[in-house]
């Protein structure tokens, strides 16, 4: 019955789309809610799309918070979706300027200057940020998607969709669809649901995932000022294109979830305790094709904490761009059982991949925490089997490119973690750009070790790690077998 009800809705979906699309250099930009125009507007830039040729399209440039050290700046955010190659152009309204960057600087986007005009072509959807004279904390974010082919294109409803225009939808529906519009409200989602949300959609409260299982969610549209999305015990779980901005908290957190899709998630946000995608005891989860700029931790892996317990296991991270403004792009294990007489059992962090990995900004100024790649194992929690590969870091303000240690900290713990065992490092670059300092791994004793490491590859400022050595690496007590490649 499930298969039927699902091959259903796609096909009355499909009636809703138009015949066909064009196989290339196709453009979609979405209008913004008219009650925004004056209240959510930035002015630093005007930024124009248009296909090769074509006519240009005037974008809405959203202001959007970023950077929690005092005070918060005000940044810049765009967003279209295309199919082949689109030109770009980008207006400088305020002052002068010498030069530009259009980062990350892996993707290699050449650009041209006319007066205080900046114009580019893009070949295929990308997360990007276009800065002038290093001005990273008033920058254009340009955030691009491939226009999807089955996302409902009309207000009307069709049978077994539940429609919306500005007015929630109706949940108890196998199909939900926000149409062009603001939404206030109670999101909760069902299990066997898809929900669709327009590019012309804001919405201003977080949908809700509390044991459910089956759903999907595909969003051109945006989630504005939401309080933190949660998933809380559900399986099966898709979330496919939202945008967040100038959230008060975090972005996502899942908590003893299983098989989840996080993908093409776009998220700046500068509020307290803003950690971008959040994991608690979950299991079998990627996350890919994602731009995260917080305050905070960008990903985060942890265990216990709260209500909440479990193991993490089976974590693939890839094609994705990562900024924190404050803390790290990735924290592992920080979070864990103390086991007691009513948990007696310790949890486990096992079977980690990150690859492909872009990170633009790395600012922590506690010795302690810093790090790119924070692994600290605290509250007894053994981490092992984390693989971090192909990833290119291009500034550190203050902070360390890696951290692995037994963390034993009165703030967030009540036991040192067991261990960490069996990483790689392959192919990492950092630039050396900002001001860093040595990477650094200890263990706690005898019995809770950092050990088994692999540096295969790795380099900065285009030298290549081949031991300890005054700036780039310390290591501390308790570390056994470092492997240098």
């Amino acid at each position: 019955m499930m298969k039927r009800w699902w091959a259903l809705a796609g096909l009355l979906l499909c009636a809703a789309l138009p015949a066909a699309h064009a196989a290339t250099n196709a453009l979609q930009v979405f209008p913004f809610p008219e009650a925004m125009r004056y209240t959510h507007h930035n002015d630093d830039y005007t930024v124009k799309v248009r296909t090769p040729g074509g006519v240009w399209q005037d974008l809405y440039e959203y202001n959007v918070k970023v950077d929690l050290d005092k005070p918060v700046k005000d940044a810049s955010m765009v967003y279209f979706n295309f199919d082949g190659a689109v030109e770009v152009s980008v207006h400088k309204n305020n002052g002068t300027f010498s030069k530009v960057a259009i980062r990350p600087d892996a993707r290699g986007i050449k650009y041209t200057v006319k007066g205080n005009t900046v114009l580019f072509t893009l070949q295929r959807p990308d997360n990007l940020s276009v800065e002038f004279d290093g001005d990273r904390h008033h920058n254009l974010h340009l955030f691009t998607h491939a226009i999807r082919k089955d996302m409902p294109r009309s207000a009307e409803p069709v049978t077994g969709m539940s429609t919306g225009k500005g007015v929630t939808p109706d949940f108890t529906q196998p199909v939900v669809y926000f149409g062009p519009g603001l939404y206030d409200g109670e999101f909760r989602v069902r299990s066997n649901t898809r929900v669709y949300i327009d590019g012309a959609a804001v919405l201003r409260s977080p949908l809700i995932f509390d044991g459910v299982e089956n759903v999907q969610v595909v969003s051109d549209g945006l989630f504005m000022g939401v309080s933190q999305m949660q998933i809380r015990r559900s399986r099966h779980v898709t979330i496919d294109g939202p945008i967040f901005v100038n959230q008060p908290e975090g972005t996502m957190r899942c908590i003893n979830s299983q098989d989840l899709e996080e993908r093409s998630i776009r998220t700046i946000g500068a509020g307290q305790w803003s950690d971008g995608l959040g994991h608690f005891a979950c299991e079998r989860v990627t996350i890919a094709d994602s731009f995260i700029r917080t305050s905070d931790d960008c990903v985060t892996l942890y265990n216990h904490r709260w209500d909440i317990w479990g193991n993490t296991r089976d974590i693939t991270v890839r094609d994705s761009t990562l900024w924190a403004d404050v803390a790290h792009p990735v924290m592992i294990g920080i979070h864990g059982n103390t086991p007691t007489k009513d948990h007696p059992e310790p949890e486990v962090l096992e079977r980690i991949r990150f690859s492909n990995i872009d990170v633009l900004e790395h600012d922590e100024d506690d010795p302690e925490y810093e790090g790119v790649f924070g692994i600290m194992a605290g509250d007894d929690n053994l981490v092992r089997d984390v693989v971090f590969e192909d990833i290119r870091v291009e500034r550190i303000e203050e902070g360390m490119l890696f951290n692995l240690h037994i963390a034993y900290t009165p703030k967030y713990n009540t036991s040192p973690g067991r261990g960490i065992e069996n990483i790689t490092f392959r192919n990492v670059s950092f630039t050396g750009e900002g001001s860093p300092g040595a990477s650094v791994m200890y263990g706690y004793d005898a019995s809770r070790k950092v050990r088994n490491v692999v540096l295969d590859n790795v380099t900065v400022a285009g030298k290549k790690i081949t031991g300890p050595a005054p700036n780039i690496l310390n290591l501390g007590p308790f570390v056994e077998n470092v492997t240098y490649k």
